[in-house]
């Protein structure tokens, strides 16, 4: 049986009629009162949505795509719509817009200007792993291989109405928390846990939930959590990262278990890592990565093809080959989020861009339309609406107390 995955997604909370990004994810909750898998965030612009636990990347799928449109039914009964990208294009900076939560309260005090800005949406992904010491271990072996990730997620090149040049804008924002970026390599859980103690005793940190690296074991979970994507528009690509991150998992855990690599060590080079980072969210998938393994520059489409190739053989025993890598071509045609947007941005304004985010949000295929449109519904989303109305039970899901971990981490 494969091993199991859940996704968090993070989504901007946006006014349909000017496209601006507002703080009333409590009024969308309000309509969701009774989904406990819908959650507030640091900021009020904000609503996250945990899934239920899955062996299957189909049935994520469906888990993914029904939330978001039981999620867009409740934001537009209220005049507003939601969308999964790394940044709202249409965004005021305002203070005191932070969730009446007092941890959220201690950020936005603690943080200041950092906590006012951190108005960005990720996608993060957990999978299942036996134990922490394996997790910890694993860190280090896959970390080289997440900034492709960031490439093809990246949702993010707009910032309060301006082209950034970024094509995750999100990823350069993210990198001011204290414990953003790139993990580092530790011997076990024992050496990782006494550093997160000591980050939490030197006052930088309140507490473990706050450790932002672009990975991390979860602190209550046999699971390790992906951070370092962008909330992605598109559902598939929510999909792909998901296979994709479940594959390097186990492709590390199989190769740390080869003898010759019992007790091995990486080499330490971890400078690298920040900069490879830095690439992916500047180019995304229309420039150069740093390719992992021989650290130079290639073409995005090359260093995905190479992870592919490196991974077929867990993406085949999760039965997860044909459709990763469907969607890996698919995502390199298509090209990235962020590039899509800049070229209905450059054709039809940021109200149109902003449009094309609602609709792929909610699973549309048309071309961005002003912010207005999202009030006119099709009849599939009509008929999700009414039976959501109605009182129709949220799909099956394993109890969080099963696997998901509590995740109030701004």
């Amino acid at each position: 049986m494969a091993v199991r995955i859940g996704v968090e997604e993070e989504f901007h909370v946006l006014d349909t009629e000017s496209g601006l990004l507002v703080p009333r994810a409590d009024a969308v909750l309000g309509r969701l009162r009774l989904r406990s898998d819908f959650t507030a965030e640091l900021q009020r612009s904000a609503v996250e949505w945990n899934s239920g636990v899955h062996a299957s990347l189909d049935s994520l799928h469906a888990d993914v795509v029904k939330a978001r449109l039981r999620l867009d039914a409740a934001a537009s009964g209220l005049g507003l719509a939601v969308v999964a990208a790394g940044t709202a294009p249409l965004a005021r900076l305002t203070s005191g817009d932070a969730t009446p939560d007092p941890r959220y309260r201690r950020m936005a005090d603690e943080y200041r200007q950092v906590a006012d800005e951190h108005l960005v949406c990720s996608a993060q992904v957990h999978v299942d792993v036996s134990d922490r010491d394996t997790a910890v271990r694993i860190m280090c072996a896959i970390s080289p291989w997440l900034p492709p990730l960031l490439a093809l997620s990246a949702s993010s090149p707009f910032w309060l109405g301006a082209d950034t040049g970024y094509a995750s804008w999100r990823a350069m924002l993210w990198q001011r928390w204290p414990t953003s970026g790139p993990a580092g390599c530790f011997a076990g859980a024992d050496e990782y846990d006494a550093t997160v103690t000591d980050l939490v005793r030197s006052g930088v940190i309140s507490d473990p939930g706050m450790v932002y690296y672009d990975v991390r074991p979860s602190d209550h979970q046999r699971t390790l959590e992906l951070r370092i994507c962008d909330a992605c528009p598109r559902a598939e690509t929510v999909v792909l990262i998901a296979g994709l991150f479940r594959a390097l998992v186990e492709d590390a855990r199989a190769r740390l278990e080869e003898p010759a690599r019992r007790g091995a060590h990486c080499d330490g080079r971890h400078e690298w890592l920040r900069a490879a980072g830095w690439r992916a969210a500047r180019a995304g998938l229309e420039g150069d990565l740093v390719h992992p393994v021989t650290r130079l520059a290639e073409p995005a489409p090359a260093v995905l093809r190479d992870m592919l190739r490196r991974l077929r053989p867990a993406l085949e025993a999760a039965g997860d080959w044909d459709t990763v890598r469907g969607l890996v071509e698919e995502a390199l045609a298509r090209g990235s989020a962020a590039h899509r947007l800049r070229g209905i941005v450059e054709e039809k304004g940021l109200l149109a861009g902003v449009g094309t985010l609602v609709a792929e949000t909610r699973g549309e295929r048309r071309p961005g339309r002003a912010p207005k449109a999202a009030r006119r519904p099709g009849p599939a989303l009509t008929a999700v609406r009414r039976t959501v109305a109605a009182g129709d039970a949220a799909p099956t899901r394993v109890a969080d107390s099963d696997w998901q971990e509590e995740t109030a981490d701004g």
